[in-house]
């Protein structure tokens, strides 16, 4: 070929970008018409709920379906129908037809369900015998729910709790919250916060969230409400009676958080501590009370009173508690005398009964009926005994012979 016959060719040869955008056309062509829309692209749902996924498809006229499914995968030339899968196929539903609309529900979904989800369907007149497949798809991200607060927080102080997710849930959610497993009735929300102003002692517990209509509840945390000692008091261990020289044991608690850890002693109208601990031996009379401490504080309790009696043998030691103690005592000293007035009347019902035993079997006309002129307790007692002795009909005349003897008479020499 000339060199003008080459010069020639190359000017009839149409531009390389011009034969590239034909090529790219072309490539397209058979999916003309064909076309998949989801709204919205990106769902966020809690975990165990359901879940819709709204879709629409569009193909050209002429053409019908022949199939329609739901898949994860894109790039596979055959991929799997999710409604074949045992994970899926008793979750899942398909809302749609084979006209326009392809939605479905899912149903109880986990944390394992978030991925990307593809429509796809084939027709009739479809070039690629695969079917098409609606790209990109619609993301699903599904989220669990956790409460967020600081561990520890001060009684006065303002504490914010913040249930949590993930993601930013699609549907408008309405929060619940719940103390001890049970729910707050005071609606104290704002969003997905829940705002304690100047918590109490009684604020403390296991938190958890949820959504309203929905049955996922988060896992609970603690919230840790420290405070100082309160209901500072002293018990008084004694074992037996207390004599002087013997030591009466005094044991001094709180309520407190942290627990207090650190106890003072003081005899009243005295400046200086007489002991620390929990627990003091006093030795002498006097009103003693105790001071207990945390970080947060320190409270005193009401004092008691120990009191010295010196007798004509050993001194006593007589302990005087608070009024509650008191009253405990009288009542134990109450039933005691009860208890007493009881085994009495018990041991003289025992002795009564014992002198009838003994008399019925001293008594040798036991079985008869006998009458008593009860003059005396000598031998003439006896002369006014009468004793009269049944009359069976069986033995009537062996009867009337004893009854005529005299109650004097005396057997024959």
């Amino acid at each position: 070929m000339s060199v003008r016959e080459t010069v020639m060719s190359l000017i009839k040869a149409p531009p390389l970008p011009l034969v590239f955008l034909l090529m790219i056309h072309g490539g397209f062509s058979d999916d003309a018409g064909l076309g998949v829309s989801y709204s919205p692209s990106h769902i966020c749902a809690l975990k165990d709920s359901s879940v819709i996924m709204s879709c629409t498809y569009t193909y050209p006229t002429g053409h019908e379906i022949e199939k329609v499914f739901w898949t994860k995968t894109k790039d596979n030339e055959d991929p799997p129908d999710l409604s074949m899968d045992p994970e899926y196929s008793q979750r899942l539903q398909y809302l749609g037809d084979k006209r326009q609309n392809c939605t479905i529900r899912l149903s109880h979904v986990t944390l394992k369900d978030s991925n990307e989800y593809y429509f796809r369907f084939i027709t009739n007149e479809c070039e690629c015998s695969k079917g098409h497949t609606g790209v990109p798809g619609v993301t699903l991200t599904v989220t669990d729910l956790q409460v967020e607060s600081p561990e520890r927080v001060t009684e006065g102080d303002s504490v914010r709790l913040t249930c949590k997710s993930s993601c930013t849930l699609t549907d408008r959610a309405t929060f619940i919250w719940y103390r001890n497993s049970q729910p707050l009735t005071e609606r104290r929300d704002r969003n997905n916060e829940l705002l304690l102003q100047s918590v109490r002692r009684e604020d403390a517990g296991r938190y958890s969230c949820a959504v309203h209509g929905h049955n996922h509840i988060s896992p609970a945390v603690q919230l840790n409400v420290m405070y100082p000692p309160r209901n500072v008091s002293i018990s008084i261990i004694q074992s037996g009676q207390i004599w002087s020289g013997d030591s009466v044991t005094l044991i001094c608690s709180s309520d407190s958080n942290p627990p207090a850890l650190n106890f003072s002693w003081f005899k009243e109208n005295e400046s200086s501590a007489v002991g620390s601990g929990q627990s003091f031996s006093a030795l002498q009379s006097g009103r003693f009370y105790c001071q207990a401490h945390n970080q947060h504080g320190s409270q005193r309790s009401d004092a008691v009173t120990v009191t010295v009696h010196h007798g004509a043998g050993r001194n006593v030691i007589v302990i005087a508690a608070t009024s509650g103690g008191l009253f405990f005592i009288i009542i134990i000293i109450i039933i005691i005398i009860i208890i007493i007035i009881i085994f009495i009347i018990q041991r003289k019902m025992k002795s009564r009964r014992s002198a009838v035993h003994e008399y019925e079997n001293d008594d040798p006309s036991a079985g008869t009926y006998t009458a008593l002129e009860l003059r005396s307790r000598s031998s003439d007692l006896y002369d006014t005994l009468t004793t009269v002795h049944p009359r069976p009909a069986d033995h009537q005349s062996s009867s009337s012979e004893y009854e005529n003897q005299s109650p004097h008479s005396k057997n024959p020499q």
